[in-house]
């Protein structure tokens, strides 16, 4: 054979020798490629199913806790639901609530103007009473002094009257007296009077009755008129004489006039003042020629 063919054919069969060689050693790799991924395959079947048993665990806890949530969740939504109840029912008290309050807010208002005005009725009557308190002082003051005054005065009258019963003892004739003896002050219309500013006359009357015939017959009246001290007012300028029991007593008068005397009878006499009296004490006395017939006093404020 030709060197070429044969050097051809060795070429060829060496070619075909490293091809085989080549393809087995591909063969090989790729057995051993193959076998490392499975291998690799495996680890991670492995591992998946490790997860997966893993996730069925999670899954089988989840469920669980899926099912104890649905059940709290059916709890929470009755609790809910009664809450929801209680605040419907808590709502509708409180709107109650604030209607009555409202109610027992205009109460309370009124009630509290009531009380103001008690309050002010109160401050006013506290007021008007401390003033009358304020009053009453000056008043008790005044009553404490005009009581002092009133004491002072009884005590003078007192004297004076002692002094006239003194005098009826002594200057009265027993079977020869005045009695129902009344002495009146008026005004200048004739209205009685207390008043010093006011007097403009006195009025004297007096009843002799039983009067013994020895008495009677007409005799002189005479009309004293003195204050407490003694002393005649003004006017006094008619003199006379009075004796009684041989005691002679000199008399100022105001008025003097005759009378024919019975054996009863009711006389007056009737001054008019010719200056205005002051206050105090006066005695107002009745004499005859033979005596004092009677006498009283009065007081001029």
């Amino acid at each position: 054979m030709d060197k070429r063919i044969v050097l051809a054919l060795l070429i060829l069969l060496l070619l075909a020798f490293l091809g085989t060689g080549f393809w087995g050693f591909r063969q090989s790799q790729s057995k051993q490629e193959l076998a490392l991924e499975k291998t690799t395959m495996q680890e991670e079947i492995s591992s998946v199913k490790a997860l997966k048993e893993d996730l069925s665990k999670e899954v089988d806890a989840l469920r669980q806790s899926y099912q104890v949530l649905v059940e709290e969740n059916q709890i929470l939504q009755g609790s809910l639901s009664d809450v929801e109840s209680l605040l419907t029912k808590k709502d509708a008290e409180i709107r109650a609530a604030k209607k009555n309050g409202l109610g027992q807010v205009n109460g309370l208002r009124s009630e509290i103007q009531g009380l103001l005005a008690a309050r002010s009725e109160l401050e006013a009557s506290i007021s008007q009473l401390q003033s009358e308190n304020d009053s009453l002082r000056v008043r008790t003051g005044t009553l404490e002094r005009d009581l002092s005054i009133a004491q002072e005065e009884k005590k003078a009258l007192a004297n004076l009257n002692q002094t006239i019963q003194s005098e009826l003892r002594k200057l009265t004739l027993a079977d020869f007296k005045a009695t129902a003896f009344q002495v009146e002050v008026e005004t200048k219309r004739a209205s009685a009077t207390a008043r010093s500013g006011k007097a403009r006359r006195i009025l004297v009357t007096f009843d002799l009755i039983g009067v013994p015939a020895a008495y009677q017959g007409i005799r002189p009246l005479y009309l004293v008129v003195t204050d407490e001290k003694g002393v005649p007012v003004a006017g006094s300028d008619i003199q006379a004489k009075s004796t009684v029991n041989g005691q002679s007593v000199d008399v100022l008068a105001v008025r003097g006039k005759d009378v024919n005397l019975t054996a009863s009878q009711r006389l007056s006499f009737n001054y008019d003042l010719e200056s205005k009296l002051r206050t105090g004490f006066y005695r107002v006395s009745v004499y005859t020629d033979i005596g004092l017939l009677g006498a009283a006093s009065f007081r001029l404020q």
